[in-house]
C-alpha cells in the first residue's frame, strides 16, 4: 500500500511506519509480528537500554523468547524496569499500545500501581510468584473497567547473577471470572425458581426415597418443612396404604416414569392432624447417574384439589349459573372448547331483539359493527387456541339499530387436568362510563384551557400597570407625568376588567362563545395601545422597534379589548422570539375593503414543519435551542379565533428557521364615522347646578376612598361609610341625591341596605348604585329587584360614572 489509511488503528500505521523506515536486523529480534517490527525500528538511543546490539545476552534471550511466543509475556529491564513484550500482550494494552514500549513499568500501568508493586519487589528480589484470577482495575481503553489476570511473575539475572529484571507470562481470565460468577448466578436463581415454583417439586435419591430437596409448595403440600434427609415412609407413613411408595418403587425399578391425574390422597397436614383429602397431578420421573443407572426420582405435579372441587361444584351447580346469570344487566354467554357459543342469557335476546335460533346458529356476528367485527374474531381465535383469558371492545348493534360500545370478556373454565371444558363470557356496556370519562376528560381540558388562558391574558396588562405604579412614585409634582401615567393605568385597567368579564364564564371562554362589544375603531389607535402592551417586554430585551401608522387612519368595526388584544399577542410572540438587539416592525395599511396590520421580526423564524401549525392551540415546537422563549401557546390561537370572530383573518409567513416571521391582521375596512366618543373624564361641573352630596358605602377602605377622589375630582362632594348602620345614619343627617353601595356588608348587606334606604323618606327617591365583584346577568337581575337603579361590577368604569352622573344631573 502507499499510505496508511486514516481508518488504521494508530498501532497499524506505526507500523507500517517502520517497516518502511532502514533499519539493521538483530537475529535475537524477529520481525513476524507487529511488535518486533516496532522494536527493530525503535530509536533507543535516549532509551536507559541502549541500542540492541549492546544488551546483555540475558535480556536478549528473554526478549527473544518472548517474541516467539503466542502466549502473552513481557519483559521488564534495568532500574526503571523498562517495559518490552510481544504481540499477544499488545491486546492486553489496549490503547496504551503502541506507546508504552520502552517505557518505565510504573508509567505503563501508573492506575495498578500500588496492586502490583509488592510482586514485583518479590520478582526482583529474586523469588518466583505465580497469581490467579488477580483483580485489577484498569485504564487502557480511555475508561475504568474491572479486569482479572493470571500471571507469573519470574527474575530474570544478568551476566553476574544478580537480578536485573524481570520476565511475566500472563492470560487475561477476565471472561472466564464473569462466566463463573454468572454460572453461579445461574444457579442461585434456578435454586430460588425451583423453591418458588407455584407447582410441587421434589428430588428423591436412592432406592429409600430419600428427601434431597423440596420446594415450598411441596412442603405447604404435606404441611411439613423437616424432611431433608428423611426417607418418604418415614415422613409421610399415611401414603404407604395408599399405593405412592408402591409407585415410587416401581418407578425406581423399572427406569420409567408414572404419571398421575387427579389422584385422591388423605395427608396428615401437620403433625397430629386428622387426615385431609386433597387431590393431585404429577410426575414421577427416575433420575440417572453419570454411569446410566437409577439414582433417584424427580417428583413435579400440583395440587390440583381446588380444581377438583370446582369442577364438581360446577357441574353440580351448571343450572344454577345459567339462572344466575339470566338476572345479570350483562350480555352473558357460554361456548364449547372450540369457542362456539351454545348458550346466551336472557338479557342479550332484550338488546338485540333476536331469537334464540338466530344467537345459537352464529347469527351473533351480525350484531357487531363490520368494522369492529374482523379484529373481535381474530382475537377471539388467538384465545381459544392459547387458553387464555379473552379480552376485547367491539360496538353492538340493539334492537333499536343503535350501537353501543362494549367490553367483551371471558375466562375459560378448565376440568381437573387442566382442560378447557367450556368459556364463560360477559359483554358489558362501557358506553355510559366512557362517555363519563370523555365528558371529565373534556371538563378537565377545558379547565386548563381556561387557566393557562386566565394567566396569558392577565399578564400583558399587568405590565405596563406596574411601570405606571413605579412612575406616579417617582413623579413628584410633574403634573404631565403624572397625567400621562395614569391614562396608561385607566387603559389598562380597563382593558383588564373586560378580559376578566369575559374570563369569568368560563364556559364560555372554554367553547369560544365569547360575546363581542363592538364598536367603530381607529385602527392606528388599537395598534398604538398593543405597542404600548408590549413595550415592557420590548425594552427589557433592547429590540428597536419601528410602528408605521395609516394616515388617514382607516375604520374597523369591532372589539376594542379584543383587537388590542390580538395584536398584542403578536408582539408579544415576536418579542419571545427575536433575539435580544432585534428589530421588530409594525405596520398598519389598508386597500379599499381591507386593513392590515403586519408585525414583522427578524427573529429565529419558523420550520416548514410548524409553519401549518402556529395558530394551532397549545402549539409551542422547539422554536430555539433552549426554549427561554417561553409562552403557553395560546397567543396565536387566541388571536385566530378574535379576529375571525369578527369577520378577519390572520396569517403568518416565514422564509425558515432563522429568516424571521411576519404576522398579518386582515379586517373589513368601513366608512369614517361622523364622529366617535374618546373621553373617558367624568363631567366637570359647570356651577355650583351641578354639585351634588354623594355616598359611597363600602367595607373596603381602599376602594372607597378611591371612587371617593374621583368623585370629589369632578366637583362633587362625597361621604363614605364602612357599613349599613352607619350609612343609614347618615343619610338622615345629610341626604345624598346618589349612593354607591356595595353589596358585601358586614351585618346587614346591599340587598336588605337598599330596602331600607327606600323605606326612608330622605332616600326613597335618590339613585342607588349597586357596586359589586360578582358581573352576571343573575346578579345584575337580583339587584334590580332589590331596588337598586343601577348594578357596576367593580372595578368601576370612568364611562360607566360619566353616564350615570349625566343621567342624573340630567
Amino acid at each position: 500500500m502507499r499510505g496508511p489509511p486514516s481508518l488504521y488503528s494508530a498501532a497499524t500505521v506505526a507500523t507500517w511506519r517502520w517497516h518502511r523506515m532502514p533499519r539493521k536486523p538483530l537475529a535475537f529480534l524477529t520481525e513476524d509480528g507487529i511488535v518486533g517490527a516496532m522494536m527493530c525500528a525503535h530509536d533507543w538511543s535516549d532509551s536507559p537500554l541502549g541500542a540492541p546490539e549492546t544488551w546483555p545476552a540475558p535480556l536478549r534471550t528473554a526478549v527473544g523468547l518472548m517474541l516467539s511466543s503466542k502466549f502473552p509475556m513481557f519483559v521488564a529491564w534495568g532500574p526503571e524496569l523498562t517495559f518490552l513484550y510481544n504481540d499477544s500482550y499488545a491486546e492486553i494494552l489496549g490503547q496504551k499500545h503502541p506507546r508504552a514500549l520502552g517505557r518505565p513499568f510504573r508509567d505503563v500501568w501508573a492506575e495498578i500501581w500500588p496492586d502490583i508493586w509488592p510482586i514485583i519487589e518479590q520478582a526482583m528480589a529474586g523469588r518466583a510468584t505465580y497469581h490467579e484470577n488477580l483483580p485489577l482495575t484498569m485504564q487502557r481503553k480511555g475508561y475504568e473497567e474491572q479486569t482479572w489476570f493470571t500471571f507469573s511473575y519470574s527474575p530474570v539475572r544478568d551476566e553476574d547473577g544478580h537480578v536485573a529484571g524481570m520476565f511475566c507470562a500472563v492470560t487475561e481470565t477476565t471472561e472466564q471470572v464473569l462466566a463463573t460468577r454468572h454460572r453461579a448466578e445461574e444457579i442461585e436463581r434456578m435454586r430460588g425458581l425451583f423453591q418458588q415454583a407455584p407447582g410441587i417439586l421434589a428430588v428423591l435419591r436412592g432406592p429409600q426415597h430419600v428427601f434431597e430437596i423440596a420446594n415450598d409448595a411441596y412442603l405447604r403440600l404435606i404441611g411439613r418443612e423437616d424432611v431433608v434427609g428423611r426417607a418418604v415412609a418415614e415422613v409421610l407413613p399415611e401414603v404407604r396404604d395408599q399405593g405412592f411408595l408402591a409407585l415410587l418403587d416401581e418407578a425406581y425399578r423399572g427406569g420409567e416414569p408414572h404419571v398421575g391425574y387427579e389422584m385422591p390422597v388423605l395427608l396428615r397436614r401437620g403433625g397430629d392432624a386428622s387426615l385431609e383429602q386433597r387431590f393431585v397431578s404429577f410426575i414421577f420421573q427416575p433420575t440417572r447417574d453419570h454411569r446410566g443407572a437409577v439414582s433417584g426420582i424427580f417428583v413435579e405435579g400440583s395440587d390440583v384439589t381446588d380444581a377438583v372441587l370446582a369442577a364438581r361444584a360446577m357441574r353440580e351447580s351448571e343450572e344454577g349459573m345459567r339462572q344466575l346469570a339470566n338476572t345479570m344487566p350483562q350480555l352473558a354467554w357460554m361456548a364449547d372448547p372450540d369457542g362456539v357459543i351454545f348458550w346466551v342469557n336472557d338479557r342479550w335476546f332484550q338488546f338485540t331483539g333476536a331469537t334464540p335460533g338466530e344467537e345459537l346458529d352464529g347469527g351473533w356476528t351480525s350484531f357487531l359493527h363490520p368494522e369492529d367485527l374482523l379484529q373481535l374474531l381474530a382475537t377471539w381465535y388467538d384465545a381459544v387456541q392459547t387458553g387464555q383469558p379473552y379480552e376485547a371492545r367491539a360496538r353492538m348493534r340493539s334492537a333499536t339499530g343503535e350501537y353501543r360500545n362494549f367490553l367483551l370478556v371471558a375466562a375459560p373454565l378448565r376440568d381437573a387436568l387442566g382442560r378447557i371444558v367450556r368459556w364463560f363470557g360477559t359483554n358489558t356496556d362501557v358506553t355510559p362510563i366512557e362517555r363519563a370519562q370523555q365528558e371529565l376528560q373534556e371538563a378537565n381540558t377545558r379547565k386548563d384551557e381556561f387557566l393557562a388562558m386566565l394567566a396569558h391574558e392577565l399578564r400583558n396588562p399587568l405590565a405596563p400597570i406596574a411601570t405606571a405604579a413605579d412612575l406616579l412614585r417617582v413623579a413628584g409634582a410633574d403634573p404631565e407625568r403624572v397625567k400621562k401615567t395614569s391614562a396608561v393605568i385607566t387603559r389598562q385597567v380597563e382593558h383588564m376588567t373586560k378580559l376578566v368579564d369575559d374570563l369569568l364564564d368560563v364556559s364560555r371562554v372554554t367553547r369560544g362563545l365569547v360575546t363581542l362589544r363592538r364598536e367603530t375603531l381607529d385602527f392606528n389607535a388599537i395598534v398604538a395601545e398593543a405597542v404600548e402592551q408590549a413595550a415592557t417586554l420590548m425594552q427589557a430585551k433592547h429590540h428597536r422597534v419601528t410602528v408605521e401608522l395609516l394616515e388617514p387612519p382607516a375604520w374597523v368595526d369591532g372589539d376594542r379589548t379584543r383587537l388590542i388584544q390580538v395584536v398584542s399577542n403578536l408582539l408579544n410572540n415576536a418579542a419571545r422570539y427575536t433575539p435580544e438587539g432585534g428589530i421588530v416592525a409594525v405596520r398598519v395599511t389598508a386597500d379599499a375593503d381591507t386593513v392590515y396590520a403586519s408585525v414583522e421580526d427578524n427573529g429565529i423564524g419558523i420550520s416548514a414543519a410548524l409553519l401549518p401549525h402556529v395558530f394551532d392551540l397549545f402549539t409551542q415546537a422547539e422554536r430555539s435551542p433552549d426554549r427561554s422563549q417561553g409562552g403557553l401557546g395560546l397567543g396565536l390561537a387566541l388571536a385566530k379565533s378574535l379576529v375571525e370572530l369578527q369577520g378577519g383573518g390572520i396569517s403568518a409567513e416565514s422564509a425558515g428557521v432563522g429568516q424571521g416571521s411576519r404576522f398579518t391582521v386582515r379586517l373589513p375596512r368601513i366608512e369614517r364615522p361622523a364622529s366617535v366618543a374618546t373621553s373617558h373624564a367624568l363631567p366637570e361641573p359647570a356651577g355650583g347646578a351641578l354639585r351634588r352630596h354623594l355616598m359611597i358605602v363600602d367595607d373596603n377602605a381602599d376602594a372607597a376612598q378611591m371612587l371617593a377622589l374621583l368623585l370629589e375630582s369632578a366637583g362633587h362632594s362625597v361621604a363614605v361609610c364602612s357599613d349599613a348602620q352607619a350609612a343609614l345614619d347618615g343619610v338622615v343627617a345629610s341626604p345624598p341625591a346618589l349612593l354607591f353601595v356595595d353589596i358585601g356588608l358586614p351585618g346587614m348587606d346591599g340587598y336588605e341596605l337598599v330596602r331600607r334606604l327606600r323605606k326612608l323618606p330622605e332616600t326613597a327617591r335618590a339613585c342607588i348604585v349597586a357596586v359589586t365583584g360578582y358581573g352576571t346577568p343573575q346578579d345584575r337581575a337580583r339587584a334590580l329587584e332589590a331596588g337598586f337603579d343601577e348594578h357596576l361590577v367593580k372595578p368601576v368604569q370612568a364611562r360607566a360614572l360619566q353616564g350615570i352622573l349625566a343621567r342624573l344631573t340630567g
